[in-house]
Formats: structure tokens, C-alpha cells, sequence
């Protein structure tokens, strides 16, 4: 990408028609590689240098969440080897870019569950990102071990663990608070990479009526222009939420 083309497609943004939350569902990395004759995890760690391409952009737009889908539930019926290359280089990379999230006040956290991983590695990346904690600038969520429906499952869970008797009064605008996102606004806008057409178990609940914008462009190969792209099509949306 053309650093000149990106600072010219910028100035057509509305900054007062910019989602306050967009999930990305980074697709692609497998094919991005193999188009390269190299193994998967070539295409994951291009993938992670694509994701701080966006993150450097969501702070310069002031956006207020971001939420990257970093690795499923079902990512774990991959082969051994691309699981624990996943899980090494999420670790890394995380460590290296923590002071530059510190410096610009990024919010960090993980979104999913600890079940099936190893403890150790679990509460070594989750100490990792509690130093962000502090801050107050752009949250940014990694959907780690996430899966949707585990998600609504384990917020029932929670409901009924902590005050049963508030099933009585249960409403879809009151289990937001009960969900690994508790607190934070609903996706406006879900971006898929790779030209593939489903939500693959991300933010189910949350989605209910967000923006879909599907690009055929791999995710190590999503940089800033394509991420601007993305936002002017959604600006030029009109959001319903049901009625006309």
C-alpha cells in the first residue's frame, strides 16, 4: 500500500459516521501462504503485522472498540503443529507490542475462555495484557479460545450463578451483561477478509444487527486502505435496525 494513496482516501471520512465498535474475522492466512509455497504459519505472522496496521489506524481515527477474531474454539482440530505455532506466536507477539498499546493508551483484554489451555500459558498472556488496564484510549478485545455459542451458554451460566432470580426479568437489552463484551457497545460493522461469506461463530449474539462488508482481500494483505475502504462503505449505509 502507497502511503500517499491512504493519507488521499482519509480525507473522505466522516468522522461523525465511524462505527464505535467493528469485529474483524481475519481470513486468509492459510491461503495467503500457500500461495507462497510456505507453511500456514507464515501466512499467521503476516497476519499479525496486518492486525497492527489496523490497530495503528484505529487510534489514529479515534475509533472505540476493536475486536480481532485471534483464535476459535474450533481452531483447535487443526493440525498440532499450526495450533502451538498459533499459540507461540500470539504470546510474542502480544509481549512485543505491549509498550507501544501503553503509549498509545490502548485497552487490551481477552475475550474467551480458559478451557483447554494450559494454565500457565493462560495466566501468562492474560498478566500480559492486565498492564493496559489502566489505560482509557481505544479498547481493543482479542477473541481468544472464543467461540459465540459458548459465549451465551457461559453467559447463562454466569446469570444463574450469580442472581437466578433476575431470569424472571430477563431481556435481550439486559444479557449483554452477562457476555464476554459486558460493558461495551454492540459491532456495528463485522469485516471479513478472504471472500468468505459467514460469521463462523463470532459474536453471535453481538451481531444481531451489524454491517457485514466481505473483501476477497486476504487478511496479511488488508493494511490501511483497505480497512478505510471498508469504512466508507459503511458509511454510506443506511442502518434500519428492523424498521423501515
Amino acid at each position: 500500500m502507497a502511503k500517499k494513496d491512504y493519507k488521499q482516501l482519509l480525507q473522505y471520512l466522516d468522522p461523525g459516521k465511524l462505527p464505535r465498535h467493528i469485529g474483524i474475522i481475519m481470513d486468509g492466512n492459510g491461503r495467503w501462504a500457500k500461495q507462497r509455497n510456505r507453511p500456514h504459519l507464515f501466512g499467521h505472522q503476516a497476519g499479525a503485522k496486518a492486525l497492527r496496521q489496523v490497530v495503528e489506524l484505529g487510534v489514529e481515527l479515534k475509533l472505540e472498540h476493536l475486536t480481532f477474531y485471534a483464535f476459535s474454539t474450533e481452531n483447535w482440530n487443526r493440525p498440532a503443529e499450526e495450533v502451538n505455532g498459533l499459540l507461540r506466536l500470539l504470546k510474542e507477539r502480544l509481549k512485543k507490542q505491549i509498550p507501544e498499546m501503553m503509549e498509545q493508551n490502548i485497552y487490551a483484554q481477552f475475550i474467551g475462555t480458559a478451557v483447554g489451555l494450559d494454565p500457565d500459558y493462560w495466566k501468562e498472556v492474560s498478566r500480559t495484557v492486565e498492564v493496559t488496564h489502566q489505560n482509557t484510549g481505544m479498547v481493543v478485545n482479542f477473541a481468544f479460545n472464543y467461540g459465540g455459542r459458548l459465549e451465551i451458554i457461559d453467559g447463562f451460566k454466569k446469570l444463574m450463578q450469580s442472581s437466578p432470580e433476575s431470569l424472571e426479568t430477563l431481556s435481550p437489552e439486559n444479557f449483554g451483561a452477562y457476555l464476554y463484551t459486558a460493558g461495551q457497545p454492540d459491532p456495528d460493522l463485522i469485516i471479513r477478509t478472504s471472500g468468505e461469506y459467514r460469521l463462523s461463530n463470532f459474536l453471535l449474539w453481538q451481531s444481531a444487527y451489524a454491517e457485514i462488508y466481505v473483501t476477497d482481500t486476504l487478511w496479511p494483505d488488508f493494511d490501511k486502505l483497505e480497512l478505510i475502504k471498508a469504512l466508507l462503505d459503511y458509511a454510506g449505509r443506511q442502518r434500519r435496525f428492523g424498521g423501515r
